[in-house]
């Protein structure tokens, strides 16, 4: 393929001294689970996000999941959702026993629209999940002005958005914790699962640590009824390889991003817009169009990768078809999104060359 979505080995490949390095550390070592190598990324992680606490676990699900479960969320009560993102932000709240409350996005950033929150809010609602999608971050202002009024919790999932900023602070410190995933692909990616927790909030953060080790910190001495989601030693070696890079790369997809503007300028299609305030960090470059298919076609016949994020509106999916044979209320921005968005190739390597191929096929198809 001339230009892959997403090559993980070349991405890799230029922290491969740090991650070997990493990795040999932990085979002398000795010790696999909740070891020095993820009490110094949680130190690192914490002081790059600005915030006093970092709890690694097992996943990005993991991570929203605990911290509705550490807030005492679940059945009865809700959680106000974006209807555009990605299923785990939906399942971290029936997880815990507690309804999705879906809210549309703004259809200029794709992002959660805080105009609509209002309307959304119940006498059951406890807190609002904001996604910052696609790593850009969300109008994190004028969200917790409606949280703050009613009491509610502000949960980021920051899974997208590792080092993006709201008005100069970080993601992870813009509400009252924040949910991380370390996936592959992610902007700051493990070489396998892994996921995070930061917060502020000192309670929060000890419950968090006895719920991600079965509701243990003295061993055999069970405090509360936990679950096993720690972090592992070799996933948190590797991103303590990948972290100091973070910023860097984040500042090529940024690159990468601003050639894409400049040479899709003049094609019929829907770009990525920024919100003020907003300094994201790209860990994707999606458009909109109506002939997705006709121009999935054309990327396909030029050797182009490119993916659909997301696919199926998250209360269209089977999971969330209702047992009592009611729907969903119409989300029509959501389902229309469903059917225009497209992900173009997206990475810190990517060449100018790399980026003119790609949108030299879009402008062929879209003018």
């Amino acid at each position: 393929m001339r230009v892959p979505f997403l090559d993980l080995k070349r991405l890799n490949a230029a922290h491969d001294a740090g991650i070997r390095a990493g990795i040999e550390r932990v085979l002398q070592s000795g010790w696999y689970v909740l070891g020095q190598e993820v009490a110094a990324f949680e130190q690192e992680f914490a002081a790059y996000c600005g915030t006093r606490h970092c709890i690694g676990v097992a996943d990005g699900l993991d991570a929203l999941t605990l911290i509705l479960r550490a807030y005492g969320i679940g059945p009865g009560d809700e959680v106000l959702v974006p209807s555009n993102t990605f299923i785990a932000t939906w399942l971290a709240v029936s997880a815990v026993g507690a309804t999705p409350v879906p809210v549309e996005p703004r259809a200029a950033t794709h992002n959660l629209d805080p105009d609509r929150l209002q309307a959304a809010i119940t006498p059951r609602t406890r807190a609002v999940m904001p996604v910052h999608l696609y790593g850009q971050p969300c109008e994190m202002d004028a969200i917790q002005a409606v949280a703050q009024a009613h009491g509610l919790k502000v949960i980021e999932d920051a899974a997208q958005a590792h080092g993006a900023r709201w008005r100069g602070r970080r993601a992870g410190a813009l509400g009252d914790a924040a949910g991380f995933s370390f996936y592959p692909g992610k902007n700051l990616g493990a070489l396998g699962d892994g996921g995070a927790i930061t917060t502020d909030d000192d309670e929060l953060a000890e419950r968090l640590r006895l719920l991600r080790n079965y509701g243990s910190t003295v061993k055999y001495r069970h405090e509360v009824q936990g679950v096993n989601s720690r972090l592992d030693e070799m996933q948190a070696a590797v991103l303590r390889a990948k972290l100091p890079a973070l910023d860097a790369d984040n500042a090529a997809r940024a690159q990468v991003a601003a050639w894409y503007d400049e040479l899709l300028g003049g094609a019929d299609l829907v770009r990525p817009a920024v919100a003020p305030g907003a300094d994201p960090v790209w860990h994707l470059y999606v458009v909109r169009t109506p002939r997705r298919a006709e121009v999935q076609a054309a990327l396909t016949a030029a050797g182009i990768g490119h993916l659909v994020h997301y696919p199926t509106a998250c209360h269209q999916q089977p999971a969330y078809a209702r047992s009592d044979g009611t729907v969903w209320p119409a989300l029509p921005i959501a389902e229309a999104f469903q059917h225009e968005v497209l992900s173009l190739p997206m990475a810190p390597y990517l060449s100018r060359g790399d980026v003119e191929q790609v949108a030299g096929v879009l402008r062929a198809v879209l003018g």
